[in-house]
């Protein structure tokens, strides 16, 4: 619901310091000691008061000066009572200062009032107040009439461009708060999401070398309790090596990765399927260098999916497509189908619901499942 313009106090930013720069802060400051200067010089220039009545004015000034800058917090905290309590006691001095012969310091108390009431309180309490201090300002001047209305409006006009001003200030003191509070959250979600890929680029590497390396080794094991030939030991042992080399290996293209170097895609691949027998890897398309989450996204699901091939269709003959288009990169990777090997148990690894995961992440896609012949798994990802 939309607040009432007549009833709604300026903001805390309006009211406050916040935003205001050091120029314009000496510059406030400087029109209040002008104007208390004034006030001074306006009881003691008086001829007809004699010593005491001028300390005595003085002081009252003075309190009124204390009295101004309470007003000020108690509008900056939207406390209305206290405010126009404290501009009646101002108006009350201004009409003591009138009738005790002090005629200057009352028509500035008076126009200070009106000012001060349009740029602070909620208009339904400011303009009352502005009408009292300006109309008794024109009823004690002895201005004409013509100078007096153009006083008494500029007055007005002044108070009233200095509470847009504020208002301004103040909107814009909330802007870069909500500005700054989005950067925040935007760079916690990065983080976040930074974290995210790690962990996810240390998962892909672990599970995907461990597993393996772990099924060979307790395969080894095996073998020596139950007293197997040195030859079949030895070729578990060697297997699981073999393993920890490719994993480390993964493990310093992951950091590569993170760091963001990575060798091109095409001699990844290249490199993938020259380990494993009967594979090929063709590539269409204009080649050009992809996102480091695009190009990781593809090397993980080819790694994966000739994974799955050495666990499930051991022996098939696989082929690796990528294609390149003008607003994706697809990787296809088909096998002819096999008999399980000899990883069959050893685990998921990272898996198609990983796989997946990784590239609806991206606003891609992946498919896998069985076609006539074995197992096809496709990954379509926007560049």
């Amino acid at each position: 619901m939309t607040e009432n313009a007549w009833t709604r106090w300026p903001s805390r930013e309006a009211l406050g310091r916040s935003g205001t720069t050091r120029p314009r802060r000496m510059l406030v400051w400087a029109v209040r000691l002008l104007l208390l200067a004034v006030l001074l010089w306006g009881v003691f220039s008086q001829r007809h008061v004699g010593r005491w009545e001028a300390l005595a004015a003085a002081a009252a000034i003075l309190l009124a000066g204390l009295v101004s800058w309470t007003f000020f917090r108690t509008t900056y905290e939207h406390r209305l009572v206290p405010s126009l309590a404290l501009m009646g006691v101002l108006l009350g001095i201004a009409v003591a200062a009138e009738a005790t012969g002090f005629t200057g310091p009352a028509l500035v108390i008076w126009c200070g009032c009106g000012v001060s009431a349009l740029e602070r309180l909620p208009l339904g309490a400011a303009v009352p107040v502005a009408s009292v201090a300006l109309a008794s300002y024109s009823a004690f001047t002895n201005d004409v009439w013509l100078t007096t209305a153009a006083t008494v409006a500029g007055m007005a006009l002044a108070g009233y461009v200095l509470r847009l001003d504020a208002e301004a200030r103040g909107s814009a003191q909330r802007l870069l708060a909500q500005e700054r509070a989005a950067r925040a959250a935007e760079a916690e979600s990065a983080a976040l999401a930074e974290r995210a890929r790690i962990a996810r680029e240390i998962h892909d590497v672990l599970a995907h070398s461990l597993s393996a390396q772990l099924v060979h080794l307790e395969a080894a094991r095996l073998l020596i309790e139950n007293g197997a030939d040195r030859e079949r030991i030895l070729d578990r042992v060697v297997a699981a090596r073999g393993m920890a080399r490719d994993g480390l290996a993964e493990t310093r293209q992951a950091l590569s990765a993170l760091r963001g170097e990575l060798t091109p895609l095409e001699d990844f691949l290249a490199e993938l399927v020259s380990t494993a027998d009967g594979a090929e890897v063709t590539v269409t398309g204009e080649r050009r260098p992809l996102p480091a989450e695009a190009s990781q996204a593809v090397r993980r699901v080819a790694q994966e999916a000739l994974t799955n091939v050495r666990k499930h269709a051991q022996g098939a003959k696989v082929t690796v497509r990528l294609d390149y288009s003008e607003r994706e990169v697809t990787l296809n990777v088909r096998d002819s189908g096999g008999e399980a090997g000899e990883l069959n148990g050893s685990g998921g690894g990272y898996g198609l619901l990983g796989m997946r995961e990784r590239a609806e992440l991206l606003g891609g896609s992946l498919d896998a499942g069985p076609d006539e012949e074995g197992f096809v798994v496709t990954l379509k990802v926007p560049v």
